[in-house]
């Protein structure tokens, strides 16, 4: 575990970009909630959604890795997704049972990942069912903020979809940690 915060680690361009995205929250919840801004608040999403792709593009390409950003960068993403599912919560009434499904994501992948890194003391990256989660929600919570008046029915096909990725994501990385974990309980 000690691995994980080295401090040559944590001071890096792809975490600050990590926690840019962090500052970003208050600002898109502003935009969206507070001054009913929707176009800014897209904006904002964009440019919080790019500062991610830039961050893992400066990390792999100049091998700044880091286990700490593998931990940081999906903090970011999880807490934007959900303050993205709150300003949308009083619109859709479909928005609880989806806030519902990534809440139980999210808790079985830090009790997950907290497991996979007290065992072997690795954090993993994410995988491409991860990132096919993220770029669902981030899609259909973008359609409903540029589209505020989307008939109820439409509204309520894209949260199923978010809802039916969001578990089919869980399903495959409870597959995938349990694999991990079984794999490494041999090489002992």
């Amino acid at each position: 575990m000690h691995r994980i915060f080295k401090k040559k680690d944590i001071l890096t361009i792809p975490n600050l970009l990590s926690l840019f995205r962090l500052a970003l929250i208050p600002v898109i919840v502003w935009l969206y909630c507070g001054a009913r801004d929707y176009y800014a608040a897209i904006g904002v999403i964009l440019l919080s959604g790019l500062s991610d792709i830039v961050d893992g593009f400066i990390a792999r390409r100049f091998n700044m890795v880091s286990d700490f950003g593998k931990i940081l960068d999906p903090v970011a993403d999880k807490l934007t997704q959900g303050a993205l599912l709150v300003c949308l919560l009083f619109k859709y009434k479909l928005m609880w049972a989806l806030i519902a499904i990534f809440l139980v994501r999210e808790i079985a992948m830090i009790v997950m990942g907290m497991v996979v890194i007290k065992r072997s003391d690795e954090v993993n990256s994410a995988k491409w069912y991860g990132k096919v989660n993220t770029v669902v929600l981030y899609s259909v919570m973008m359609a409903l903020i540029l589209f505020p008046n989307i008939p109820t029915l439409a509204a309520n096909l894209l949260i199923c979809l978010c809802g039916v990725v969001i578990i089919m994501s869980l399903i495959l990385y409870s597959r995938f940690y349990g694999k991990f974990l079984s794999e490494k309980k041999k090489e002992k």
